[in-house]
This record gives C-alpha cells, structure tokens and sequence, in this order.
C-alpha cells in the first residue's frame, strides 16, 4: 500500500510537466480597431458659417471676388486655428457655385475660400447669344490660363496678410501652413496650376511655371490631360500629394474634346509625390458641381463618395490625420465605393541614383 500510495505522489509531480508539453491553446489577442466603413461622409459637428469680400489686386488693376466658409466661432476656443481650402470653379462659375464642399470641410475644420475668376466667370456667357462659341474662346485664352494661377497667389497673399488684420473675421484663425486647392474642370487645371503644373512650350519646349510651394495638396475634379504631356515636361516637376476625381461619361461639355481616358493622365503621369484617382461608375461632368448651370442638368447622386473620400485626403494631408491616410490607402474607401466606380493610389517613385563618373 505505502508502495502505491508513493507511485500516485511520484505521478501527481510529473503531471504539470506533462500538461506543459502538451499544445496550449493560443492566449486570446485583442481585437484590430474595426475600419471605418465611410469618413465623415455626413455633416460636421460645427456649424458652417459664411460672408462675401470683393478683394483688389493693385498690382494687376483686378478684383477677386471670394466667398469664404468657416466653422462657427467658438468663444470657448479663443486660440483654434484652421487649415485653409482654396475652392477654383469651372468655366462659366462664380463664388456661388460648388457651396457643398464648403459647408461639408467647414463643417469638419476648415477655412474654405471660394474664388470667382474673373474673365473665366459667368460674364462670359450672361447674356451672350452665342454662349458655347464664348465659353470655348475664353478656356483658351492666355490671360485666363496664367491669370487664374496668378488668381490663387495673390488670394494666398491676401489670406497671409489679413489673417494678421486687427478687425477681420477670421483674423487669428487660419492655419495657413496647411493649405490646399481643389477645383472642377477648368477649377482642376487651376488647382494643379497652383500645385506645380507647368505650361510647356509646343515649340521650345520651354516651361512657365505656374506653381506656388505654399500649396501642400491638391483636389482636381475633372483635370485635362492631352497624351503629349505624358513626355513633355508639364507634370516634370509636380511634387504634390494630389487627389484626381473623374467620371465614365465625363466628356467636356464645352469644348467636346477631352475623354475621360484623357482626364486620368495627370495620375499616370506624376511621379513625384503621393496620387489618388476616384473614377465614378456613369458620372458626367456635371456630377462634381451642385449649381444649376445654364447648359446641363444638375447631378449630385455622387456627393456620398465625393465628400467622405475628399474629407479624408484633406484630413491626411493637411491634418497628418494616419487613420484617414490608412482609409484611403488601405481599402476602406474602396469597400465604401464597392461597385459605384475604381479607386487607385500611386507612391512615389523612387529617387533615382545619381550616374557616377568613371
């Protein structure tokens, strides 16, 4: 018995060794953070407000006429700043169109500057007889293609010297480190204008170059691309994160000679820095705006994908929000999209090594 009774002792030691070497079941891990499944696709928390200034640029006898957004003023929050969005409209527009992307990035804490571009605005086609006729010669005047850049460098300048004006509305308020421009159609040439974009010389190759470094990001809804600027040096020396937007069906409706195939040529072509393109599944080129124009009827059935992709660039690159930049790079706005249209992002290349002498 005492013999027994000293075996089961002997096998009670051996048992945890035992157990120890058997698999263990693996210990319970905490869950990943669930991805969002939109970003900030409703209104903000605060509410947008808004006023209208006429500016002048002395040194170019001009008036710009702007309409600014803001986040209601919070007494509480005496010392809060903004980033500040420069908001470029179409052909034939004005400060009054496109107030959607106001009141939505306001909502969310933002400053948004609409411009009226003038020469490029509704005068060009207020009663005219021949609106098309006027609307195609003013996209191709010289004065319009540098003057609207210029446009967005003096408002820039404006916003840089009244933000420290004793008395204006938003003195105080902006953070104008953090600046973007967004635009529509010929607004989409004009922000990548400011972003780096140059005009390039069929004859001599030589550039003007329109760009102004104070433009962190871009939004092009609707860019023009032509196939010669794949090699010509237009988009050489963009280096800024840009956010392309366009359409299956986005034919220009004024000129009637840019496809949609052409409009994804700025994304395929910039090396340089950080690029997104948005294709909507069926979108015209009215899909972007959310004015009554003169010539099309007016399309907004795209606003729930354009307003949350848009936030969340914004939120990434003027913010340096990572979970919006890992919403867009790592397949949450594409689940969102599902079947509505494609989404694509590009890295930049890769610094190429300098040649060595031999």
């Amino acid at each position: 018995m005492a013999r027994r009774i000293a075996g089961l002792l002997t096998l009670f030691a051996l048992l945890p060794t035992a157990f120890a070497a058997l698999p263990q079941a693996p210990a319970p891990q905490a869950e990943a953070p669930a991805k969002p499944k939109t970003w900030k696709e409703e209104s903000g928390p605060r509410a947008p407000k808004s006023f209208d200034e006429t500016w002048r640029d002395a040194k170019r006898e001009r008036d710009v006429p702007v309409r600014i957004f803001h986040p209601a003023l919070d007494t509480a929050k005496a010392g809060e700043t903004w980033p500040v969005v420069i908001f470029s409209h179409g052909l034939g527009g004005t400060r009054e169109n496109y107030g959607t992307y106001g009141r939505h990035w306001s909502s969310w804490g933002y400053v948004v500057v609409h411009v009226q571009h003038v020469g490029s605005d509704d005068s060009v086609w207020r009663g005219n007889p021949q609106p098309m006729e006027a609307m195609q010669k003013a996209a191709m005047d010289p004065a319009n293609l540098l003057g609207r850049p210029d446009d967005i460098h003096f408002v820039i300048d404006e916003l840089e010297r009244r933000s420290q004006a004793e008395g204006w509305p938003l003195a105080g308020r902006l953070d104008l480190a953090h600046l973007a421009v967004a635009g529509h159609s010929f607004g989409a040439y004009t922000a990548l204008a400011a972003g780096g974009r140059d005009l390039v010389s069929p004859l001599t190759r030589a550039k003007n170059e329109l760009g102004d470094p104070r433009v962190k990001c871009v939004i092009a809804m609707s860019p023009q691309g032509k196939a010669h600027e794949r090699t010509n040096l237009t988009w050489e020396d963009f280096a800024t994160p840009a956010f392309h937007m366009t359409g299956t069906k986005d034919e220009s409706p004024i000129r009637g000679d840019s496809t949609p195939a052409e409009r994804r040529i700025p994304f395929d072509t910039i090396t340089r820095a950080e690029q997104f393109l948005l294709i909507l599944e069926g979108a015209r080129h009215d899909a972007f705006g959310d004015a009554d124009r003169p010539l099309r009827r007016r399309e907004t059935s795209y606003m729930p994908l354009i307003l949350p992709s848009s936030t969340a660039f914004l939120d990434a690159f003027l913010k340096g929000d990572a979970a919006a930049l890992a919403w867009l790079r790592d397949g949450g706005f594409k689940a969102r999209l599902g079947a509505a249209g494609t989404f694509e992002t590009k890295l930049p290349a890769p610094a190429q090594p300098l040649p060595t002498s031999k």
